[in-house]
């Protein structure tokens, strides 16, 4: 009776983690032998984790990463990619993110630029900080529906809160007038201290073409690239790799 009460109890008290290692020690001989501040221990301990693992599930599902599945352990580092393994490995200890920095990943087509930007936030994500992934032809794509049904402040807002918001593929559609003047305000909305992680097919010395009206233009690279790490991926495309064979 005392066992269930104990269990209910710490059901109640939301410890499931705590309550489920309980019904584990219960169940093995073995650990009755140990001492009562070993049993709490590995009980707490299990509650940390549960709790560390909900987080991390619950941000990763907040970020909508294109690449979920995407993590550090993964990364292809062969020098044929051009990635700095030095570089890279500072990266993921996300000082970056808490500093308010900056990431530039920009290559050609299919060299893995978003795979490894998903995989950084993936790692920022472990850390315990939020993230965003949009496309940008998406955001500016919300940001004019917004306009039209007067949702943008809480868009805003929610991009705001996102301790690393991810830009992907920049620069592959035209942007209009009224989206520079939305890109310019949400990159805006992160200073001081929010970092924007953006893959490009442009290099950044074509950005100030892309974006067109010099005056906005100046203003949003100002803010992006001042204060920046930049990645250039190389090589032939990870797509054609993978893709099966004619036939197959």
């Amino acid at each position: 009776m005392l066992v269930n009460q104990t269990r209910q109890a710490l059901n109640a008290l939301r410890l499931p983690g705590m309550a489920q290692a309980y019904e584990t020690q219960l169940a093995n001989p073995n650990m009755l032998s140990m001492s009562f501040d070993d049993r709490l221990g590995l009980m707490v301990d299990a509650e940390v984790s549960q709790r560390e693992n909900r987080r991390i599930n619950r941000l990763l599902k907040s970020a909508k990463l294109k690449f979920p599945s995407a993590c550090p352990e993964d990364i292809d580092f062969s020098a044929k990619r051009g990635i700095d393994k030095r570089q890279v490995m500072d990266l993921l200890t996300c000082q970056w993110v808490e500093r308010g920095q900056h990431v530039v990943i920009t290559g050609p087509t299919g060299t893995g630029k978003t795979w490894l930007g998903c995989a950084l936030a993936r790692e920022a994500i472990r850390k315990g900080h939020s993230v965003a992934f949009c496309r940008l032809v998406d955001l500016l794509d919300d940001a004019r529906v917004a306009h039209a049904d007067g949702s943008l402040p809480a868009l805003r807002t929610r991009l705001a809160k996102a301790r690393l918001l991810i830009l992907d593929d920049w620069g592959t559609h035209t942007i209009t007038d009224r989206g520079r003047q939305d890109l310019l305000e949400i990159i805006d909305d992160r200073i001081p201290g929010g970092s924007v992680l953006i893959t490009a097919q442009l290099s950044t010395e074509l950005w100030h073409d892309y974006l067109g009206e010099p005056t906005i233009a100046d203003a949003i690279l100002d803010r992006l690239l001042h204060n920046k790490h930049s990645i250039g991926l190389k090589g032939e495309s990870m797509r054609r790799k993978t893709s099966p064979a004619p036939g197959g």
